[in-house]
C-alpha cells in the first residue's frame, strides 16, 4: 500500500490505542463487583461509551480510531487471560517513576500448554468498526515479545514446552489465528505494541538481562524471527505498525536509552509499514537513528506525552518535526502520542479534558504542517 495514498494508512494525526476509562465505566464495573449491577449492564455502558470516544476521535478530524481500549484490562493482560494455560509470576523488571522510586508488577509464565479459547480482539474490532462512520478502525495486539522478555529466564515451565522454539511455536499459531480473523472481518490496520524491543534500548536493562543469564541481542533476532513468521502471508491492502514504548504504567515507566542499540534491525528486519515511536522526553534520546529508517517505511513521531497533563507547545512540535526530518523527509513522517493514556484500566495522571486537548493539539498541529489529518 503506498504511502503516498491519502486515503491510506498511516494517516498524519494517529491515536496510539488505550484512553482514560471514563467514570461511568468504572462505576458500572465497581457496582458488578459488588452485586449492584450485572454483566449486561456493564456491556450496555461499555457499548455507550465506545460509541462516544468513536465519535469524539472523529470530530476532532481523526481518521483512525481505536475504542479506546475500553474491554482490556491493561493492553498486555487481556489478550493472556484469553488464553488458557498461563500463571502469573513477578516481573523481572520494574517500572520507575519520576522520583527514582520502584513498582513491581505481575506478569505470565506458561505453566501448561498454551490454548486459545476462542477469538481474542476479533469482537472488540467488529464493535469498533461498526461504530466508525468516517474513520478507519485500528486494531491493537501486544507482541509475542512480551510473553516472553519479562522472565526470559523462566517464561514457560519445563513442563509445559521443552524449549523456546517450541514455546513460541505455539504463539505464533495463536497470532496467525487472530490476525486471519481480523483481516477477514475487514481490519487493514493492525498497530502491534512492543515493549520489549524498546527496553533493549537502555544500557541497564541490557546489563541485566546478562547478568541474569540474557544476550540481549540473540533476543532481538529472536523476535524479529518471530514477528516474521507471524506476517509471513499477510494479504496485500494491509498496513501493519509497529509501537515502542518503554513502558506505560500510571505514568510510570520501566527503561530509558535512543534507539541506537537496536535501529539497524528495528527499522530494517521487522516486517512492518510503520513505526509508531516514543519521543516525548530525553529518556527517548536523539532523532539520530532514524537514519537506518528505509525509504518505504513511515515514522509516526509520539513528540506529545500522555503520561503528564502539561500541554505541549505547537512551535515546540513544528521544531521537532523539522529536528527528525533532517534524517526521515517530512512526507514519510506523522504525528502521535507518545503511548497511549491508560495502558492499565486506572491510566495515567491526567483527566479526559487533558487527553482531548492533547489529542486535538496532534490533529490541529498535523493540519498545519500536512495540510491534512
Amino acid at each position: 500500500m503506498s504511502r503516498l495514498d491519502p486515503a491510506a494508512p498511516p494517516f498524519r494525526a494517529e491515536v496510539i490505542g488505550s484512553l482514560l476509562r471514563p467514570r461511568a465505566l468504572k462505576e458500572t464495573a465497581t457496582a458488578v463487583a459488588a452485586g449492584k449491577a450485572t454483566a449486561a449492564d456493564y456491556a450496555q455502558v461499555l457499548e455507550r461509551e465506545i460509541a462516544r470516544v468513536v465519535a469524539k476521535q472523529e470530530e476532532i478530524g481523526l481518521r483512525v480510531v481505536t475504542d479506546g481500549e475500553f474491554g482490556r484490562t491493561s493492553w498486555f493482560g487481556f489478550f493472556f487471560e484469553g488464553l488458557n494455560g498461563f500463571s502469573l509470576a513477578p516481573s523481572l523488571f520494574k517500572f520507575r517513576d519520576a522520583e527514582g522510586h520502584g513498582f513491581e508488577w505481575p506478569t505470565c509464565v506458561a505453566a501448561k500448554p498454551i490454548t486459545r479459547r476462542a477469538p481474542i480482539s476479533l469482537a472488540e474490532f467488529a464493535r469498533v468498526k461498526r461504530f466508525a462512520r468516517t474513520a478507519l478502525p485500528k486494531a491493537t495486539l501486544p507482541t509475542p515479545s512480551a510473553f516472553h522478555f519479562f522472565r526470559f529466564t523462566n517464561a514457560f515451565e519445563p513442563a509445559a514446552y521443552a524449549s523456546v522454539t517450541a514455546y513460541f511455536d505455539a504463539l505464533i499459531a495463536i497470532y496467525r489465528a487472530e490476525l486471519k480473523e481480523l483481516v477477514e472481518a475487514g481490519c487493514r490496520y493492525v498497530q502491534l505494541d512492543e515493549v520489549p524491543v524498546a527496553m533493549l534500548c537502555d544500557p541497564l536493562v541490557r546489563e541485566q538481562a546478562k547478568a541474569q543469564g540474557g544476550d540481549p541481542d540473540a533476543m532481538l533476532d529472536l523476535y524479529v524471527d518471530v514477528v516474521r513468521r507471524i506476517l509471513a502471508d499477510r494479504p496485500a491492502g494491509v498496513t501493519v505498525g509497529m509501537h515502542l514504548c518503554r513502558g506505560n504504567f500510571r505514568s510510570r515507566w520501566m527503561a530509558s536509552g535512543g534507539y541506537e542499540p537496536v535501529a539497524q534491525k528495528l527499522f530494517n528486519d521487522f516486517p512492518v509499514d510503520v513505526y509508531f515511536l516514543e519521543y516525548d522526553s530525553q529518556r527517548a534520546g536523539d532523532f539520530t537513528p532514524l537514519r537506518h529508517v528505509p525509504a518505504d517505511r513511515h515514522v509516526v513521531l509520539g513528540l506529545v506525552s500522555s503520561k503528564s497533563p502539561e500541554m505541549e507547545s505547537p512551535d515546540d512540535l513544528r521544531r521537532r518535526l523539522d529536528e527528525a526530518a533532517r534524517h526521515v523527509p517530512l512526507d514519510r513522517l506523522s504525528l502521535s502520542a507518545q503511548c497511549g493514556f491508560a495502558s492499565v484500566a486506572g491510566g495515567n495522571t491526567l483527566d479526559e479534558a487533558q487527553q482531548w486537548a492533547k489529542l486535538t493539539l496532534i490533529a490541529d498541529t498535523a493540519r498545519k504542517v500536512w495540510g491534512t489529518t
